[in-house]
């Protein structure tokens, strides 16, 4: 494993489109069972999914998972643990500061 060369992996995956009154989501299940860890880039293949309103729509692709290097994986937990900290810096209350 390289320590600053990224990894290629390819996987089957399905995804599912849903524009209706109840859910407006896409989501992505590997069907290879890879797992995607903080700073991987994953890159689905074919043309964009369009579903029209009230319609599910769900199809089997490609995938391409970019694994981060370990210096990215560590930089990517770093920010996101202070990018949460940054959220919770601050309240609600009635008091006006000055």
């Amino acid at each position: 494993m390289s320590f600053f060369r990224k990894r290629r992996d390819s996987a089957p995956c399905t995804i599912e489109v849903s524009n209706t009154f109840e859910s407006l989501h896409a989501h992505v299940r590997f069907n290879n069972g890879a797992i995607v860890y903080p700073g991987d880039e994953v890159i689905v293949h074919g043309d964009p999914v369009k579903a029209p309103y009230g319609e599910v729509i769900t199809e089997d692709r490609e995938a391409t998972i970019l694994r981060a290097t370990p210096i990215e994986r560590l930089w990517t937990r770093v920010v996101g643990k202070l990018e949460f900290m940054e959220i919770c810096e601050f309240s609600f209350s009635e008091e006006v500061s000055l």
